[in-house]
C-alpha cells in the first residue's frame, strides 16, 4: 500500500470515528427528549409539529422541550384539544414549561395553527404529507402555512419526521450541515449518512444540530475521536 492510498483513507476513517463518537454521546432526537414516541400517527406527529414551533424561537432548546412536555401534561396534545382550549390555558401551560418570553404570541399561534390543521387536513399531518406528493420542498412549504412555523421550524420537523417518513430521508439541512462543518465532516447528506453506517438519519441530524448549537459538543467529539 503506497502513501497516497493510506492518506486517502485516513480522513474517512477519522470522519467515521468522529461520527461514531458524536452519535454515541449526543444521538438523541429532540422528540425523544420531549417524551414523544414518534410514530406515523396523528397525535405524535402533531406533538412534533408543536415542538418544532417551540424550538424555532430564539430560546434555549431545553426550555422549548420543557414547554412541549407541559402542553402534553395539560392534554394539549391534539389539534382538537389545542383549538378547544382557551388562550389563557395555553399561556399558562407554556409558562409552566418556562416558555415565558414568547408565551402570549405562541399561545395564539398554537390555537390558530390547530384550527388550520383541522380545517385543511382534518387534524392529520399525514394528509399534509400526502398532499406534498413526495416533494420535500413542497412538504416544507406546506408546513410553513402553519402560523409560527417558518423555515427553521419546518426544518426541525423534517429532520425528526424522516424517522417515520422515509421518503424524506436523508434530510440533513443547513443547521445540521453547520454542525458537520464544525466537526470537519463532509457537507453532503449522502456522505454523512455513509460515514454514520447504520445510524438512523434523524438521529444523525439531531446529533449534528447539537454540535452546531454548542461548540463544546464538537470539541468533545473531536477530542475523543483523535
Amino acid at each position: 500500500m503506497n502513501h497516497g492510498e493510506r492518506s486517502d483513507r485516513q480522513p474517512a476513517d477519522h470522519g467515521e470515528r468522529v461520527v461514531r463518537e458524536l452519535v454515541s454521546a449526543y444521538g438523541r432526537t429532540y422528540a425523544e427528549e420531549a417524551g414523544i414516541r414518534l410514530k406515523n400517527t396523528p397525535q405524535p406527529l402533531y406533538r412534533l409539529l408543536v415542538l418544532s414551533l417551540l424550538l424555532s424561537a430564539r430560546i434555549r432548546a431545553s426550555v422549548a422541550v420543557a414547554a412541549a412536555r407541559a402542553l402534553h401534561e395539560d392534554r394539549l396534545d391534539t389539534p382538537r384539544r389545542m383549538a378547544g382550549a382557551d388562550w389563557q390555558r395555553r399561556v399558562d401551560a407554556l409558562g409552566r414549561g418556562g416558555y415565558r418570553r414568547y408565551d402570549e404570541r405562541t399561545a395564539t399561534q398554537l390555537g390558530d395553527g390547530a384550527e388550520l390543521l383541522l380545517d385543511r387536513w382534518r387534524g392529520d399531518l399525514r394528509r399534509l404529507h400526502e398532499e406534498a406528493g413526495g416533494d420535500t420542498g413542497e412538504l416544507g412549504r406546506l408546513l410553513q402555512e402553519e402560523p409560527g412555523v417558518g423555515p427553521a421550524g419546518a426544518g426541525i420537523f423534517l429532520r425528526e419526521a424522516q424517522r417515520v417518513w422515509p421518503d424524506v430521508a436523508p434530510y440533513i439541512d443547513g443547521k445540521a450541515l453547520s454542525g458537520a462543518r464544525r466537526l470537519g465532516l463532509p457537507q453532503d447528506a449522502d456522505e454523512l449518512v455513509s460515514l454514520a453506517g447504520g445510524t438512523q438519519p434523524a438521529v444523525l441530524a439531531a446529533a449534528l444540530v447539537r454540535a452546531a448549537l454548542d461548540r463544546r459538543v464538537a470539541e468533545d467529539c473531536l477530542r475523543r475521536a483523535a
